[in-house]
């Protein structure tokens, strides 16, 4: 890959011209074709909302005293409009600093004042497509990275699965019984095969989230009959170490808006890492029904309490638990990604999730979600 100061350099940059007067537009475009820049000119605002909308340009050069439609105006419906792409708006103004500064309110990034100067003007050019394709090139380099994460964790998945399906035929001794020694091999390798899927999946889960690309199906759900599947694929996990677990759900059936495979997914995290974090004791589960609050004063709440009497986690923790990559601080934490993708399901429901721990003596994770969404949009 060339530098990226050579891609700069043999890239033409496309600038648009908008003034009605054709005397200061020809000046304009004279001033940037010599310096290679393609140049298109439009007389007016209507016209330019037009071509901008077929074709974003990488620069718009806008005069801010036109009829119809001044400079502020077009400048405030560009900046409104999330359908177009970002690039700079430079301001040409024959006015004093209150009305440039007006323009930088409307969401211009630069201006310049009449009688335009051509070492002034150039250099403001070069400046802000400078700046221009450096963000371009940037949301370029993150789209790569995005594409490599979705195809790599597509692509180790697949192995992954075969591989968990195949442990699992072996230790149930479907090709001939196994010796306690070779079982208890067998149980360690489907068990670390079964990490490393659970970690991919998450980092596939995270990349649908941030990258938008993964709409959620919401449907009405009864809350109470998710949780209790749940607690019942969990329960031989809580057997195995001893623990009770129980559920105490207000006013059955609960009815809930949501996504019911990512409400099944975050209880899946809340409920696992309570479980692996909590050597003796119990796990509770209480489901909480609020007719309304100043949280959602417009609809009824759900609050879901996961509470377990766990090593708890350390305060200077907590406030950064559910960032990516940020664990709990104990030796047996994960990737750090569970929570992580909890939090994106949780703001996805138009909810919060928060945590209150004492290390030795266990973790609340309160989890508040509107009954019915008023909004299906992603955050």
């Amino acid at each position: 890959m060339p530098p990226f100061s050579a891609v700069l350099q043999n890239q033409t940059s496309r600038v648009l011209v908008v003034d009605d007067l054709p005397d200061n537009s020809f000046l304009i475009q004279a001033i940037l074709i010599d310096e290679g820049y393609e140049i298109q000119v439009e007389d007016n605002g209507f016209t330019a909302l037009e071509q901008i909308k077929q074709n974003p340009p990488d620069l718009l050069i806008l005069d801010v005293m036109m009829p119809h439609m001044d400079g502020y105006e077009i400048t405030q419906k560009i900046r409104q409009d999330s359908e177009l792409p970002i690039f700079p708006i430079l301001l040409i103004t024959a006015h004093d600093t209150p009305s440039a500064v007006m323009g930088l309110d409307v969401g211009a990034d630069d201006f310049i004042r009449k009688p335009v100067e051509v070492a002034e003007l150039l250099a403001r050019v070069r400046s802000l497509l400078r700046l221009k394709h450096t963000m371009d090139e940037r949301d370029r380099i993150a789209r790569q990275r995005e594409d490599f994460v979705s195809r790599l964790t597509h692509d180790l998945r697949t192995p992954l699965v075969a591989a968990d399906r195949m442990l699992e035929l072996i230790l149930e001794e479907g090709f001939g019984p196994l010796s306690p020694d070779l079982q208890e091999i067998l149980a360690t390798m489907a068990s670390s095969n079964q990490n490393l899927l659970d970690l991919v999946n998450n980092l596939l889960q995270v990349y649908r989230f941030e990258s938008g690309l993964y709409p959620l199906e919401f449907t009405s759900l009864d809350l109470g009959q998710v949780i209790r599947g749940v607690m019942q694929e969990l329960t031989p996990l809580c057997e195995r170490k001893g623990l009770e677990i129980s559920c105490s759900i207000q006013s059955e059936p609960l009815k809930l808006t949501g996504d019911r495979l990512e409400i099944r997914r975050l209880l899946t995290n809340l409920l696992g890492n309570a479980i692996k974090f909590t050597s003796q004791g119990e796990i509770r589960v209480q489901v909480l029904r609020h007719p309304q609050g100043a949280q959602y004063p417009d609809a009824p709440a759900v609050e879901i309490q996961v509470a377990d009497t766990g090593i708890g986690i350390p305060q200077p923790i907590q406030a950064d638990l559910f960032e990516r990559f940020k664990t709990g601080g104990h030796s047996a934490c994960g990737s750090g990604l569970g929570l992580h993708v909890s939090r994106y399901i949780v703001e996805a429901h138009q909810g919060t999730i928060q945590v209150i721990s004492t290390p030795g003596v266990g973790s609340t994770f309160t989890v508040m979600l509107p009954q019915v969404q008023q909004s299906l949009a992603l955050p």
